[in-house]
């Protein structure tokens, strides 16, 4: 049986991750290479897509409850053929441990995500 443990909600502005698209820095500091290599596969919706990823990082540290403690590419999002989205923790972020579910939404120029961590 599975005990939820934490519950995290992140939004995120899809115009200001516009502005990041073209700052390889700022991308590599917040995406892992798999992350940002789906995130330009997207095309026109490459923006709206590396917002969902991006709010489903902070819910998913939200759920710890610890805030942004350990890098953000401490936690990779992916997506199953699907299309559902899933996480991974390494680093930092591993020690916590656990599984998590997560959903992602995005409407009127803002992506959504919740994270639900469960042990």
């Amino acid at each position: 049986m599975c005990n939820i443990c934490g519950i995290g909600l992140d939004l995120c502005e899809i115009g200001r991750m516009q502005t990041m698209l073209d700052e390889a820095r700022s991308l590599r500091r917040l995406f892992t290479e798999a992350e940002e290599a789906y995130i330009r596969s997207r095309g026109a919706v490459a923006a709206q897509s590396m917002a969902g990823i991006f709010a489903a990082k902070e819910a998913v540290c939200k759920a710890l409850g610890t805030g942004i403690t350990f890098p953000l590419t401490d936690i990779t999002v992916s997506h199953t053929a699907s299309g559902q989205p899933t996480v991974a923790l390494s680093g930092k972020a591993a020690a916590f441990g656990g599984t998590f579910m997560i959903s992602i939404t995005h409407e009127a120029g803002m992506a959504a995500a919740v994270a639900i961590w469960m042990k």
